[in-house]
């Protein structure tokens, strides 16, 4: 078969050799054969024609010949591929219509499945990477859904899971890296040695880590991107074995990874050892994940996610098995290690926006689908006294059909090609509102895979598209319709009610449109509308990497705060600054155990995880918080003896409901301890959104003083009456003045972080508003054509009956209602579809029902209006047909 394709192939390629080289060999036999007769005694002429009657007419012969070859179907689409153009030629109004119809519904496709296909149908690019899977532990009756993994679990579960093949732990983190007074802050993943074997991928120079350099005196060691090593090492193999600056040290360079490597959603360029020491490996760090490490694993290759879940399980049991006491702590909160396949669990969040989006969109191609199906057939009914005759005279029904296949075909492809640039186009828009910073959001592109798609469905709807006119152009006899056609008789009841239904879609499918962008935006607005529980306006943050290698005591960090703090407050328009270890909405939301003196959990109260944050300076009034009770934190909490700490609403009403949170203890870990260890409550301040502000669960936040609490990494906040931005290159200057080596990253505006935190809500808002104008509109295009054909149809009826006594009143009813008829219709079958579409979206509302009744009746409204609108002018023209004008062209 191939043989046959790629002979095919050849012959099609090259069409004038063939039908050259046939002809010439036609002509050799047919000589030769007229010498053999000439040696045979005939005369030359009699000769010549005795072998043109042997052979046959040469045309004939070549026919046979394509036939033989399979050109004569390509000949056939030849033909009727120019007599399509021609036709559509003929008519460009419709054409450019039809296919500017097809460019907005297919590229509002093809823009979403290019998000789709990068987020959730391309596979992670790993070998088998079906096989992947994350492993995280859960506490959900303490409000902690997701904690991650810790170094204890790591260190117990390798090897010891005979559903895992290989196991490994990783953890997102900063190095700053550079030579000093050149230091850049970058990303890194800091992996165990199994990480590149778990994920089938590794160094493609080099090595990768070993177990030896996963203590912190032996981790200086580092694996380069190949962007990386290509832009800081101009792709020299010699690298290997180098060092790199990091945080101040000098690592080797033991790996350089292949092209595109990438891993998940993260842009690490730098890899380095996840180092411990004995302590962290501990059973009493067994459940101190904190979200900050991950853990990830590949299933053997006889094993399922069941199976390994039931052996993580058991072994959770064995282990618990020998603290009762801690496992009755963890019955309480509902503890549970999870087993998930890697890219679902990545890409969870943010499925059912995208599954909705698509359906938005696939929803939009169905009401332009309904739309050009009708100006189709209204085109076909038109020419079915054409078809008819053509059939009379020997046409084949093949022939009709391939005709009608071939003109659709023709439409759907020039639309799909205008297509691509409203696709490009819509993937810039979606890139502007954010979808790059999706999960895997970073490679969403228009590439081949979304040029097939498009091809695909281009070709597709034009079959579709063509199918009714196949079935009107062949249902009737010939004969009849030439008859009806001759009689100026209106079009079939079939053909009628089959537009009238496309009509009554149409109107279904846009008013769930509308619907669903009403409440998706009324549900932003909602988000929107939260209040933060603090004053963004006027706020810039930014995040700092103070490496441990650096600053080793408490003093040296509190040192260099001090004068950050100093120097920032000397700046103008800067009116209070701070420094906290993670500011709301910044991606991290880790929580941690808080215990708290004389409270006894009632039975079966579950433990709680709370938000936990080390604050330095003016922090407070540099957010804009505002205070409940007692006092904020000051500089100097960081610098005395006493501890102290500060609370929010919800902390304090869930441990003192009724009472006064001051001079509460509060101690930092699962345990009460001695007095001398706990942070007396000075003060309680409002509630904040520190996840997101749709975030509704009352978690709870303790502010502890930054030295009791710091972190290698610090955000600055500075409330200014400035501009925010515009102290972006002071804050940098300020800070290489202290420390030549420490760069700023993630320099952002407050309201900056607000906005992109409502992505999830935000993008479906805007592009199902975008895709329910255009429905609206392509709805009152339809509307209007299929009344105007109707009214054209019946001209001569409509004269005729204003001929004997019709008043322009009633026949202006007549249609009138006959739109009414439709919308009617539409309109019930599309409020059953807007609830079965706002319950299938209940997950992406914000304090909306999924039937909010001013919503649909708005969009009840609006669709009337339009349908009704579109109405309007078909009927006043049918209304004004003059009877002698109607009859005497029927004649």
């Amino acid at each position: 078969m191939l043989g046959g394709l790629r002979s095919l192939w050849r012959v099609l390629s090259r069409r004038r050799s063939f039908e050259a080289g046939m002809t010439e060999e036609l002509r050799f036999h047919i000589e030769e054969y007229t010498q053999d007769l000439i040696r045979s005694g005939l005369s030359p002429q009699e000769a010549e024609r005795q072998a043109r009657i042997e052979f046959g007419g040469v045309n004939t012969v070549q026919e046979e010949c394509r036939e033989a070859r399979r050109l004569h179907l390509f000949d056939a689409l030849g033909r009727e591929s120019r007599y399509a153009v021609r036709l559509l030629r003929k008519s460009p109004g419709f054409t450019i219509t039809a296919t500017l119809t097809i460019a907005l519904c297919l590229g509002a496709n093809l823009t979403i499945f290019a998000v789709m296909d990068s987020i959730l149908l391309r596979p992670l690019p790993f070998p088998e990477a079906d096989r992947l899977v994350t492993v995280y532990n859960s506490y959900p009756k303490a409000g902690v859904e997701r904690d991650g993994s810790s170094i204890t679990n790591y260190y117990e579960r390798r090897g010891q899971i005979p559903a895992f093949s290989s196991l490994s732990l990783y953890r997102n983190a900063t190095a700053i890296v550079g030579e000093s007074g050149f230091t850049e802050r970058e990303q890194v993943v800091q992996v165990t040695p199994e990480f590149f074997s778990t994920l089938g991928l590794g160094p493609m120079l080099g090595r990768a880590f070993t177990e030896r350099e996963t203590s912190y005196q032996t981790d200086n060691v580092v694996i380069l991107s190949d962007a990386y090593w290509r832009q800081h090492f101009n792709s020299d193999p010699g690298a290997i074995g180098r060092q790199l600056r990091m945080d101040g040290n000098p690592s080797t360079i033991v790996g350089i990874l292949p092209p595109g490597f990438r891993f998940l959603s993260s842009e690490a360029k730098l890899f380095s050892p996840l180092s411990s020491n004995p302590e962290a490996r501990s059973p009493q760090n067994r459940h101190s994940g904190g979200n900050s490490k991950h853990m990830i694993a590949r299933l053997a290759s006889e094993a399922t996610l069941g199976l390994a879940q039931a052996q993580i399980d058991a072994q959770n049991a064995a282990l618990g098995a020998d603290n009762p006491k801690e496992q009755s702590f963890l019955s309480d909160a509902g503890f549970r290690s999870v087993v998930a396949g890697l890219h679902a669990d990545h890409v969870a969040g943010i499925r059912p926006v995208l599954l909705w989006m698509q359906a938005g969109a696939i929803a939009l191609l169905l009401i332009g689908a309904v739309n050009l199906m009708n100006l189709l057939l209204v085109r076909a009914n038109g020419r079915m006294k054409e078809v008819a005759v053509r059939q009379a005279l020997g046409a084949s029904r093949l022939h009709v059909v391939s005709e009608a296949f071939v003109e659709t075909t023709f439409l759907t492809m020039g639309g799909g090609l205008l297509g691509l640039a409203v696709g490009a186009a819509g993937i810039q828009l979606l890139a502007a509102l954010g979808a790059d910073r999706l999960p895997l959001g970073s490679n969403i592109a228009l590439d081949a895979r979304s040029a097939a798609a498009a091809f695909v469905g281009a070709l597709l709807l034009g079959v579709l598209l063509a199918a009714p006119i196949v079935w009107l152009n062949l249902r009737g006899h010939s004969t009849a319709t030439i008859r009806s056609e001759a009689r100026g008789a209106t079009s079939s009841r079939a053909a009628q009610r089959l537009r009238h239904a496309f009509i009554v879609a149409q109107i279904a499918l846009a008013l769930v449109l509308l619907s669903g962008a009403g409440i998706l935006g009324l549900s932003l607005e909602r988000a929107m509308a939260v209040s933060p529980g603090f004053r963004p306006g006027h706020v810039l943050t930014s995040q700092i990497s103070v490496p441990w290698s650096s600053y080793r005591t408490w003093p040296d960090r509190v040192a260099f705060n001090e004068k950050l703090l100093r120097q920032l407050a000397t700046q103008p328009g800067v009116a209070a600054t701070g420094i906290v270890n993670n500011v709301p909405l910044s991606g991290r939301s880790g929580k941690s155990a808080a215990a708290v003196k004389g409270h006894s959990r009632r039975a079966g109260e579950a433990p709680r995880g709370h938000f936990a944050y080390g604050v330095d300076g003016d922090y407070f009034a540099a957010m804009g918080f505002s205070l409940r009770e007692g006092r904020f934190l000051t500089a100097s909490d960081s610098r005395r003896a006493g501890r102290v700490c500060v609370v929010d609403e919800d902390f304090a009403r869930y441990y003192w409901p009724g009472t006064s949170a001051l001079g509460q203890l509060v101690f930092n870990g699962p345990d009460v301890k001695d007095d001398s260890e706990a942070y007396t409550v000075v003060g309680v301040v409002g509630n904040v959104k520190q996840a997101g502000l749709t975030d509704e669960v009352a978690q709870g936040a303790v502010y502890y003083p930054y030295a009791m609490r710091s972190d290698e990494n610090l955000f600055v906040v500075i409330r200014t009456s400035l501009p925010p931005e515009s102290l972006a290159m002071a804050l940098q200057r300020t800070v290489r003045q202290i420390d030549p080596d420490l760069p700023l990253s993630d320099v952002r505006s407050m309201e900056s972080r607000i906005t992109d935190s409502l992505i999830a809500y935000r993008s479906p808002a805007l592009t199902v508003a975008i895709f329910s104008v255009v429905a609206v509109l392509l709805t009152a295009i339809g509307t209007y054509g299929v009344l105007s054909y109707a009214v054209t149809q019946r001209r001569r009826e409509i004269g005729l009956r204003m001929a004997l006594g019709a008043r322009p009143g009633q026949i202006r009813a007549q249609f009138l209602a006959l739109a009414m008829r439709l919308l009617g219709a539409g309109i019930a079958a599309g409020l059953v579809g807007a609830w079965i579409a706002g319950e299938s979206m209940r997950a992406l509302l914000f304090h909306v029902p999924p039937v909010h009744l001013a919503t649909l009746i708005g969009s009840v409204a609006l669709i009337g209006l339009v349908a009704l609108g579109a109405c309007l002018i078909p009927s006043y023209r049918a209304a004004r047909i003059s009877p002698m004008e109607a009859l005497a062209g029927d004649q």
